[in-house]
Formats: structure tokens, C-alpha cells, sequence
């Protein structure tokens, strides 16, 4: 059954109101009718099952038949700051991760990021776009929360926001040889985490040491060293298996 993501403004106690890119989608794509049903999620991790009731110029009207909890929303949350990557890349870690089941993702800007901040009108059109990209992932997934992609910031601001929101945050280091990921994961009853990733050239060494001594861990992904789009997902998943949301 077709799965479409609304505002919550949009919902009432009886119907539901979808009046935006999606009308098009459901009229002309998939070319529903009224009497269909389809499945409505107010952002918020509530699934309505709905009956299209409508269908008018620039919106449709589908009622309420039932509501249901989504089962599909990790118990742990997990924010992934993910260093600035070229193009395609980036888009494919938005759309993998919230796939895995990532809660926010945090584009932050380091030293040897190759992508540099653009003006402020640009970048804000460029997380629109990765906005876009994480809801079509939460759609096409099954996900109950649409995951946010918000604004770049710097290596110093994301590793006060770990702190901040007491994250057991987690940086792989290709230069850690003691402590492995799952080491760490197996240690810790948390249940809200952090992952720093760096860019293609990976983090300097003063960035290391900074976020060290703010409490980040320093973890190994094995003896192999991975691009920063394959970090991301390997690091992801290790938690989510290890905090039994994977099987």
C-alpha cells in the first residue's frame, strides 16, 4: 500500500488534507482513485490508514479509517555527522543511513573537506535537496520519522552538540589499534549515540585529539581502510546490530 509523508497540521480528528508534490504523485503517477487506500504518516511516527475520498485540483481528501504506532522506528537513536563529500556521495549516505535507521543527520565542514560552505542561499537549497533525499528514503523504507538533515556546522559545534545531548559519540580512526567498535558498543548501555566521520582525506590529527578530549571514542572498523561514504554505513550498522535492531 502506497506510503505518503504529511505535516501534522494537515490531519484532523476524521481526515486528512494532502496538498502537496504528492498530489501529483498519487494522480498522475500512481493513479489512484477515490475509494483507494493509502497509508498517511504525520512525521511523528504515526501510520493512518486512510481511504481517498477527494481528488481536486491541487489536493486530496482521504478519511481516516485507523491509526497505528509505527513499528518501524529504531529504539536508539543515533545522529551521524558526517563530514562535507563530493556530490553523489553525500547524497547516497543521506538516503542509505535513514534507510539503516539514523536519526538526524549533521553535515559538519572540516579541515580537509574537499566541498567548502557555499553562501547561505545555496547551501540552504543543497539541505532542501537532502531533505528531499531523506524523505524518499523514509518512504521507500517504511519509516515511521522523516530523519532532518540540518545546516553544516563546524568540527567544534558538532562535538558540542554530542556533548550537549549526551551522545556516547564515536569516531573511527584508522590510526586506533586497541579498540574496536563493537568493543565499545558491548561496554555502554546507551542508547543514544553520535558518529563522526571524516571527509576523503580523512580528519587531522588535531581534530583527532580535540574531539578525544571531549570524550568522543576512538574506534577501529577493522584492519581495512574505508571511504567516508562506506564508514558511515559500516559504523550505522555495527550499532544498530549490536543494540539488536538489525535481526
Amino acid at each position: 500500500m502506497a506510503k505518503f509523508f504529511v505535516n501534522a497540521q494537515n490531519i484532523s480528528e476524521t481526515e486528512i488534507i494532502i496538498d502537496d508534490e504528492n498530489v501529483n504523485h498519487i494522480k498522475n503517477v500512481l493513479r489512484l482513485q477515490t475509494g483507494d487506500e493509502i497509508i498517511i504518516n504525520d512525521r511523528q511516527g504515526h501510520d493512518y490508514k486512510c481511504i481517498i475520498n477527494a481528488i481536486e485540483q491541487g489536493r486530496i481528501i482521504a478519511l481516516i479509517d485507523s491509526v497505528t504506532h509505527s513499528l518501524a522506528e529504531p529504539q536508539v537513536e543515533v545522529v551521524l555527522f558526517q563530514s562535507l563529500i563530493k556530490g553523489e556521495k553525500m547524497d547516497w549516505v543521506i538516503q542509505k543511513a535513514v534507510e539503516i535507521g539514523v536519526t538526524k543527520i549533521i553535515p559538519i565542514c572540516t579541515t580537509r573537506c574537499v566541498v567548502k560552505l557555499e553562501n547561505p542561499k545555496k547551501m540552504a537549497s543543497k539541505v532542501e535537496r537532502w531533505n528531499k533525499i531523506a524523505e524518499s528514503a523514509a518512504k521507500q523504507s517504511g519509516r515511521g520519522v522523516v530523519p532532518e538533515v540540518v545546516l553544516p556546522i563546524s568540527m567544534s559545534e558538532s562535538i558540542a552538540y554530542a556533548r550537549t545531548n549526551a551522545l556516547c559519540a564515536i569516531i573511527p580512526y584508522e590510526k586506533e589499534r586497541e579498540i574496536g567498535i563493537r568493543k565499545v558498543l558491548q561496554s555502554t548501555e546507551a542508547k543514544s549515540f553520535g558518529i563522526f566521520i571524516g571527509p576523503e582525506g580523512g580528519f587531522t590529527e588535531e581534530e583527532i585529539e580535540e574531539a578525544l578530549h571531549q570524550g568522543v571514542h576512538s574506534v577501529s572498523l577493522g584492519n581495512r581502510i574505508l571511504r567516508s561514504e562506506t564508514a558511515s554505513l559500516v559504523t550505522l550498522a555495527n550499532i544498530m546490530y549490536e543494540m539488536g535492531e538489525m535481526g
